[in-house]
Parts: C-alpha cells; structure tokens; sequence
C-alpha cells in the first residue's frame, strides 16, 4: 500500500531535486535576500522604464588605466646606443671617411700633378662624371660587369645550394671530406687561386688540354673563354660560402616537414622548390647580396688571368677600369667617379632585392 499525499501538502523530494547550497537557498541565494524576478517571455527581459545593470569587464593583465606600457626601447632611451657606439664608430672610421673621400676625389680635378703638389686642386662639379659618361668604353665595360656577374651569382648560388643539399644525403666521412675540402677553395688567396687555375688552363704544360686533347689551346685569348675560365674560378672559390650557409639552414628545418613531403611523392627538386627554398629565403637573400656584392667588384682574377683586362681590353670589368684610370693614367679623379658609380649600383641593386622580397611578406 502506498502512501499517497494529503490534497495541498507539499511532495516530498525526489531524486532530482538539488540540496540547498552552502549559500542557503536552493539556487545558490543568501538567506534573506530575494532572488531577482525573472524576464517576461517575448519581451526585451526588462521592466518598462528599468535599465539594464552595468556589466563590468575584467581588466586586461599588463594594462593600466592611464595608458599603455612603454616599450623597452623607449624606457631605454640612448643605453641601446651606449651598446652600438663602439661599432659605429669603427665603421664610421673604415667606410665613411673613405667614401667621402672617394666623393669628394670625384669632384675635383686630381691628376699626377696635383698627387705631387705641382698643382692646386679644382672643383669641377660633374664634370668627370660628364667625361665618363660619354665615354663609349664606358658602357660597354659596364655591360660587361653586369651580365659576368650575373653569370657568378646564378652559377654561385646554384652550385652552392646543390652541394648543401648533398652534404644532407651523404655519410659522415664524405660530408667531413667534402666540408675541407671547400673550406680550402674558400680560405686560398684570391692571387694564388688564380695562378693555379692558369696553370691548370695552360696551353703548353696544364692538365686540362691534355685531358680534353686540344692541344696548345689558349683560353685567356678569345674573349668569352677567358670570361668562363674566370668564372670558373671565381665559383669556385665562392661558392663554399653558400653552400656553408645553406646548409646550416636545412639543418635548422624539422626532419618532419621533410619526411612528410617524402611520403607524399616530392621529388627532390619538388621539395627544394616547394618546401626548402620558401623556408630558407631570409638566408638565400643574405647569401645573394653578399655574391652580388663580391662578384660586381671582382678585380684579383681579372687582373691576374687576363693580364690585367685581356687584350686589347676585352675583358675589362669596372674594379679593372677604374684601377687602369686611376694608376695606369694618372686620372684619379676618373678612377674615383667609377667607384662612386659602382657603390651607387650595388645600393640600388640591393635595395630593390630587399623591396622585393618584403612585398612578400618576409621579414628581415
């Protein structure tokens, strides 16, 4: 027999119902204290004529109310440059006091006889400048400059960039042979690795002919031969550096990226162009620029493999130019408004690069 409730007693509690809290009521209020009512259906929630209570939002950790935190730099103040001063004054005294002479040389007129003091120096504003610009010899030298350099760099860079990816498939003993063995080709002299190179290119006692079986073939006498056998030399005694590089950039990606494009059927070239290089640009822009730098003022290989611009001049390049203007000729003044030419197209040329490289969206 059940028991059922008396009419209008309250049911006793079943299973569901929730123990009061530790506040005293049911629903979490204090004892005492009514609980709001609750917001009509189909309506805003309010009362007419009752605004809503202010919500508060809790302050953001770091943040005061009278502004925001200063940044290390600004609370510094001149400290970072305490640190830098050092630096900038070495700098200041091995590349702006030398450029500003080599301006100032460019605006003057300064020959032999003002070097020995026979004469006073004269301004002559842009007219040695005038003078070179109208010198036909000139722009072809200039051409020439340009696309040898281009040549080295493209040929630098990509021997560089095969050779690091090889020293990530190799063992460790020919990774070791091959790492000296560059490590040598980048610490020889730039003269001694020229006179080696002649001789290895001789047309009457080198190797190489007898090798290739042409005889007594002379490579610094055709133009474009000598051209190659100098950027032959010039890869060769650069590219250790990009490949150094570059290399220490792969080992800094995680194996898993590229175990990942492995398993998915990449090629190798695929996974150099579609995983390694994007994620290695920051480094392949710093190793372009310096190639850039170094092989657009190449003047040791030059000088020593063609006899000082080949004949008759075919092999000049600016560093060569400016050299035979300014001590083959006496003309100081010339010599100096070619080095100014040169440093303005290496400012330019690298920054139009880093332009380009940050409308994409990297950060240097």
């Amino acid at each position: 027999m059940t028991n059922r409730p008396l009419p209008g007693a309250a049911p006793p509690p079943g299973p569901s119902a929730q123990p009061p809290s530790r506040e005293g009521g049911p629903d979490g209020a204090r004892p005492g204290v009514a609980a709001p009512p609750a917001p009509r259906q189909g309506g805003s929630g309010l009362a007419k004529g009752a605004s809503p209570a202010p919500v508060r939002t809790a302050a953001r950790p770091g943040r005061r109310g009278g502004g925001g935190r200063k940044s290390p730099l600004a609370r510094g103040g001149w400290t970072p440059w305490l640190y830098l001063a050092p630096a900038l004054v070495v700098i200041g005294g091995l590349l702006v006091y030398p450029v500003y002479q080599l301006g100032l040389i460019s605006f003057l007129e300064y020959t032999q006889a003002q070097v020995s003091g026979g004469e006073p120096a004269t301004f002559q504003g842009f007219g040695n400048y005038a003078t070179l610009f109208g010198d036909p010899q000139f722009w072809q030298v200039l051409l020439a400059t340009v696309l040898f350099a281009g040549a080295c760099v493209v040929s630098t860079l990509a021997v560089g960039c095969a050779l690091a990816v090889l020293l990530t498939r190799v063992r460790a003993v020919p990774r070791l042979a091959l790492m000296m063995a560059a490590l040598g080709a980048w610490a020889t002299p730039a003269v001694t690795g020229s006179t080696v190179w002649l001789l290895l290119f001789d047309p009457d006692f080198g190797p190489v002919n007898r090798i290739l079986g042409l005889g007594d073939h002379s490579w610094t006498y055709g133009r474009y031969s000598a051209f190659a056998l100098v950027l032959l030399e010039v890869v060769w005694c650069s590219f250790p550096f990009v490949m150094v590089t570059v290399y220490a950039g792969i080992r800094a990606v995680p194996a898993e990226v590229l175990e990942a494009a492995s398993l998915d059927g990449a090629s190798q070239w695929r996974i150099w162009r579609s995983v390694l290089a994007p994620m290695l640009r920051p480094i392949l822009v710093v190793v372009t620029i310096q190639s850039v730098i170094w092989d657009f003022k190449v003047f040791t290989q030059i000088y020593v493999m063609t006899g000082g611009g080949g004949i008759a001049g075919q092999n000049l390049v600016l560093n060569v130019y400016a050299y035979q203007k300014a001590f083959a000729s006496s003309q100081y003044s010339l010599g100096s408004a070619i080095g100014v030419v040169m440093l303005l197209i290496l400012l330019a040329v690298t920054l139009v690069y880093l332009r380009l490289i940050r409308r994409q969206g990297e950060e240097l």
